[in-house]
């Protein structure tokens, strides 16, 4: 690399981006890679504080910032990614559809090991929107020797893919509200609305919802009838606390369905109900589901209508980063809940 005075550089191509910060305003690119210097740009060049200019010498194995970028992002993603840039070095890598982001966060470790690379994610297992930002790669000098590149590469070859969007499918869901003040219409139901909509920003749809007594069997039987009609997944609302009333889990157990967990250790989400018939999930959701922005919820049924079986351990893992703090506007997913639980 040779180092010349900005105004002995007239008619020198740049190799790399030149940043232009301005308190405020903006923060980019003044003059991009390729740009032939002109004599007019002396004095930007100078204000913005570079009185002298880098001019590459590539030797033999030498990889440009923007080629190593590409190629790692290649290298590392999977489905469902689209790429933007490189700008200053970097590639940023986004969704291309809503799904669930996988992160294979060890393998990621792996790659953040290798000097004078890195690569930025999102945390895994959550769910995300169209042409949301999930990723950004680039190395930390101009330059990089090929051979850490292809570490990189190695890595992501064995590891495949490091980072990807799971579509979400188009599942039946089945509701089963419990509740004697319910089933009497004694009051009016709140909860099969709120399930509704929150399966509705998953691309779900609600084919029927049964109301049962505060009765184990009418509860098992109505799991049944769910399942018989072509439910993918069933809720069951109410009656999960340790009331003597609450026979929800019992009515669970009763349809035959094999108890992955009951309780977990989020907050909101304590009395949340895992099991499984035929690997169709049968869910017994508490009743902060109703009442707070997001719960236990939406961080397990988002990977289950992604295609995953979620096991006892995942449930366990949820408690490192499972206490939402209750933020008076939220900001979810833009915030600690559900994000800790990676070892």
């Amino acid at each position: 690399m040779k180092i010349l005075p900005v105004e002995d550089a007239v008619g020198m191509i740049l190799a790399h981006d030149m940043t232009e910060i301005v308190p405020g305003k903006s923060s980019g690119a003044a003059f991009k890679k390729g740009h032939v210097i002109k004599k007019e740009d002396i004095p930007r060049l100078l204000n913005m504080g570079k009185e002298h200019i880098y001019i590459m010498e590539f030797k033999a194995g030498d990889v440009h910032e923007n080629e190593a970028a590409i190629r790692m992002a290649k290298a590392a993603a999977g489905q469902g990614i689209e790429f933007s840039g490189p700008s200053e070095g970097k590639v940023s890598l986004s969704s291309k559809y809503p799904g669930l982001l996988k992160v294979n966060f060890k393998a990621l470790a792996e790659i953040n090991s290798i000097d004078e690379a890195m690569f930025a994610t999102l945390h895994t297992n959550q769910f995300i929107n169209e042409n949301t930002k999930i990723a950004g790669t680039r190395i930390i000098p101009l330059v990089i020797d090929e051979e850490k590149v292809k570490v990189v590469e190695e890595i992501c070859k064995i590891n495949y893919p490091i980072i990807e969007v799971k579509p979400l499918k188009k599942l039946k869901i089945g509701i089963v509200t419990t509740g004697n003040e319910v089933f009497y219409k004694r009051i009016e139901d709140k909860f099969g609305p709120v399930i509704e909509k929150k399966f509705k920003e998953l691309g779900c749809s609600v084919i029927k919802q049964i109301f049962s007594k505060d009765d184990a069997d009418m509860i098992a039987e109505s799991i049944k009838t769910l399942i018989d009609e072509g439910a993918d997944i069933i809720t069951t609302t109410g009656g999960m606390s340790v009331d003597p009333d609450d026979v929800t889990p019992t009515g669970i157990r009763k349809s035959g369905a094999n108890i992955i967990s009951y309780g977990a250790p989020t907050l909101p989400g304590a009395m949340f109900l895992l099991s499984y018939i035929d690997n169709i999930p049968v869910l017994g959701l508490p009743g902060c589901v109703m009442y707070n922005d997001r719960t236990i919820f939406d961080l397990v049924v988002p990977r289950l209508v992604a295609g995953e079986i979620v096991t006892k351990q995942d449930i366990v893992k949820l408690g490192h980063g499972g206490l939402c703090t209750g933020c008076e506007t939220c900001r979810y997913p833009n915030c600690g809940f559900g994000k800790g639980g990676l070892y």
